[in-house]
């Protein structure tokens, strides 16, 4: 409302309450909300997506479409809305049939070939099509129909079937941009690699022409910042009716070329007069990374260079052809208390979002820059009035320092043309403290009035009055180092003694120490948990050391990696002291565990650092690096050129190193490098020298995990695991199994909470938790 207050609560109403709801989206209005609906007891071998469209006004809902037979297709993108009446849709051709059946008799060999001699660097990946078979397969589910639907459920059908993966209609609503790929497919690159057609078409239906139709892109190469030949994210420009741009490399894609200008950005209108070519927009040294355009009067180019870390900022006038681009920050983009931070978008009419004009006494050319804020004593977000034209800027609002951290989330001030009066300010904001959940507030100039619109209660009380501060010690080699340490509800060192710690990081890897040594967290942050998160183990009786920086710091033409051991144990340590030093952490009782680079992180701690832990906790990991030959995280060296460090810093090649306990856990179909091949290979190394270890293999589950079942059971196995070998006092689950290779069934996992014993009377209450985290698991076939 007006006064910044909701205006009454209205229900979506008119489907069946078992209804699944997916896919939700307003209209550039506000005045209809889009959806789709489905009921898992009509699961068939077609869709059983329908799209419904409510009301905003009343919440009735309807479906959108008159027929029952036509069938969404939600492969790639499902729909967009084309203006306020109409949507774009993808569903399934009519034509298509039964899906395509693998034949007995193989259609003969799989053959792959470069006589050629082509240059082919391919980062390992999982999920590529195989076979002729799989590629039929990706043709029948993959292809749509795309269909323009009015609000009425008026069809028409636009352009031939094929396989969109993306659906782009102009800000005025008259052209569309319809992104397709098609053959010849390829095994070793993913689809955003095959032969790409852009094309645009009338919301008519009217063919205008072709774009581009980049072929297939298998070359592209490892280095970093190298990127495809050809256009390359092409959109339309999001303040003018029907003008597109695109950028296009100047070096052939490939970052190790030298050359001046590497990208130029150009623009063109939908349907350019004959002999009319293309706009020089900017020429970049660096490589293009993302704009904001801001109505015609200017709009922002960022570029990026990841070996220097430079970033670089452009104010450009887009319609001012003797206007020269000028540079507006430059800076590290390592360098987070430098970082200006983001301009503030304002939607227009037709749903496209622009950088908002700030009039202030009807003069200048302001804009507001949101940031985090980062500085020594922590993050604190602000909003700052910046002029264009002199760089000259003035804070007018700054997150509280002491107990909360807001943030600003998006101006819902409204102006047709995207200005607004600085005195008419009003801005969506979040607040938070370490101890209460993230509430909802309007905030509007010219007092800064605040105005709370949601009010969601602790989702987990028993854990309200946990603690929680930011650490900060640092290295033997004088890299400053941060951690943020969580300790349970009503403890205390000197009355209760060190606790079993858990440490859950993920290294990064940085250019300078400086860098490597600024703080990005703020102590004033709410503790969520969740299932990537071990904040739940608080309730067991553990101190948490939550993301202790693990930075692994290559200045000048060094490379971080090549010193990636020595740096890792020397953090790893650094962080073990702190919190043995404050009382906090037993020494023997330490686990220390990660996702993903993190498990990586793990197993390499084990291996070289067995002093500092008692046992790990590995999830989603790569733990040998031969398997990876063409680069990993930030490394793009490939393994012939740095055969040593690779070697090294793989724990697979060190698994008879590795003494102590460790749980290893991976999704079944993990199609990132990070295959389950990889951890199943290196429980076999653990087994063939004895090491204590345990390999859990999640069915269906990618690189993060989803279903519930999966949670749960990751649940059951790390307390398991944490209990037995890193609690002070082990054995609170009864019947605990002793023997690691003959585990208890999950389903017979049952908590007798009268035997619950922690060491310190002051958190009784947690009980409750642990019951609603553990009792209730259930495991289905």
């Amino acid at each position: 409302m007006d006064d910044g207050t909701l205006g009454p609560e209205k229900v979506v109403n008119g489907y069946n309450d078992n209804a699944k709801i997916n896919f939700v989206g307003w209209s550039p209005d506000g005045q209809h909300l889009v959806f789709t609906v489905r009921y898992e007891d009509e699961v068939d071998n077609g869709s059983n997506l329908a799209l419904w469209i409510a009301d905003a006004e009343s919440g009735k809902a309807r479906p959108l479409f008159k027929s029952a037979d036509i069938m969404l297709n939600a492969i790639f993108e499902l729909y967009v809305w084309v203006n306020n009446s109409c949507l774009l849709v993808c569903t399934v051709p009519s034509s298509r049939g039964d899906p395509p059946r693998k034949q007995l008799v193989p259609f003969g060999p799989r053959i792959r070939s470069n006589e050629q001699r082509s240059i082919i660097q391919m980062r390992s990946t999982k999920e590529m099509l195989k076979d002729l078979h799989e590629e039929e397969l990706f043709d029948y589910y993959a292809t749509s129909q795309i269909v323009l639907v009015t609000l009425d459920g008026t069809v028409n059908m636009i352009a031939l079937p094929a396989i969109y993966i993306s659906l782009d209609p102009s800000p005025d609503g008259k052209y569309l941009m319809l992104t397709s790929v098609h053959r010849p497919y390829s095994s070793i690159v993913s689809y955003k690699r095959f032969p790409k057609k852009v094309e645009l078409w009338t919301v008519e239906g009217r063919f205008v022409r072709e774009v581009c139709d980049l072929p297939l892109a298998e070359d592209i190469p490892v280095a970093a910042n190298s990127v495809r030949k050809g256009k390359r994210l092409i959109r339309w420009r999001p303040d003018m009716p029907s003008t597109l741009y695109w950028v296009e490399a100047q070096d052939g894609g490939d970052a190790n070329v030298e050359v001046s200008p590497r990208d130029i950005v150009y623009m063109e209108h939908a349907e350019p007069l004959d002999g009319e070519k293309p706009q020089v927009l900017l020429k970049l040294d660096l490589r293009y990374r993302k704009s904001y355009w801001c109505y015609g009067s200017f709009a922002l180019v960022y570029e990026y260079w990841y070996k220097t870390r430079i970033t670089r900022t452009w104010v450009i006038s887009p319609d001012l052809k003797n206007n020269r681009p000028r540079l507006l920050f430059e800076r590290s983009s390592e360098d987070a208390y430098s970082n200006p931070g983001s301009p503030v978008m304002c939607r227009t009419p037709s749903g496209t979002l622009v950088i908002a004009r700030i009039k202030r006494n009807c003069e200048g050319s302001y804009i507001l820059l949101k940031g985090r804020g980062a500085t020594p004593k922590g993050s604190t977000p602000f909003l700052d009035l910046f002029n264009v034209n002199t760089g000259e800027k003035e804070r007018i609002w700054e997150s509280d320092k002491e107990k909360y951290y807001e943030s600003v989330l998006a101006l819902i001030s409204y102006h047709p043309k995207c200005e607004v009066q600085l005195d008419q300010l009003k801005l969506l904001v979040s607040k938070e403290s370490r101890r209460e959940i993230t509430q909802y507030y309007v905030k509007i100039w010219p007092d800064e009035k605040q105005v709370q619109i949601t009010n969601y209660p602790h989702p987990y009380p028993q854990l309200a009055l946990l603690q929680k501060e930011i650490i900060r010690y640092q290295r033997t080699d004088g890299v400053k180092l941060t951690a943020t340490l969580y300790l349970p509800p009503g403890y205390s060192p000197s009355e209760d003694g060190p606790l079993p710690c858990l440490i859950w990081s993920y290294p990064g890897e940085f250019k300078s120490k400086e860098a490597a040594g600024q703080v990005r967290r703020s102590p004033n942050k709410f503790a969520r948990i969740n299932n990537k998160f071990p904040l739940l183990w608080l309730a067991r009786g553990f101190a948490i050391l939550a993301d202790p920086t693990i930075p692994i710091i290559g200045e000048g033409n060094q490379e971080g990696n090549d010193r990636y051991i020595e740096q890792l144990i020397a953090s790893a340590e650094a962080a073990v002291n702190e919190i043995v030093r404050r009382g906090v952490a037993h020494p023997d009782k330490i686990a220390v565990g990660g996702h993903s680079y993190g498990a990586f992180m793990t197993a390499n701690l084990l291996a070289h650092a067995p002093h500092l832990f008692c046992c790990g906790i590995a999830r989603s990991g790569a733990y040998n690096r031969t398997l990876t030959p063409f680069g990993f995280q930030k490394e793009t060296r490939t393994l012939w050129e740095a055969t040593d460090t690779y070697i090294k810093m793989s724990p697979f090649m060190s698994a008879n190193k590795i003494k102590k306990p460790i749980l290893l856990i991976h999704g079944e179909d993990d199609s990132k490098v990070t295959t389950a091949m990889q951890s199943s290979q290196f429980y076999d190394a653990l087994k063939g020298h004895g090491v204590p270890c345990r390999l859990v293999i999640l069915p269906f589950e990618q690189h993060q995990y989803a279903a519930r079942e999966s949670i749960m059971h990751i649940i059951w196995e790390t307390d398991r695991w944490l209990q037995k070998y890193c609690a002070t006092n082990p054995g609170n689950i009864r019947d605990m199994e002793t023997n690691v290779d003959t585990p208890q069934s999950p389903t017979d996992a049952v908590l007798d909470h009268e035997a619950l014993s922690l060491n310190f009377t002051k958190i009784s209450s947690l009980i409750k938790l642990i019951q609603l985290a553990f009792s209730q698991i259930v495991f289905r076939k």
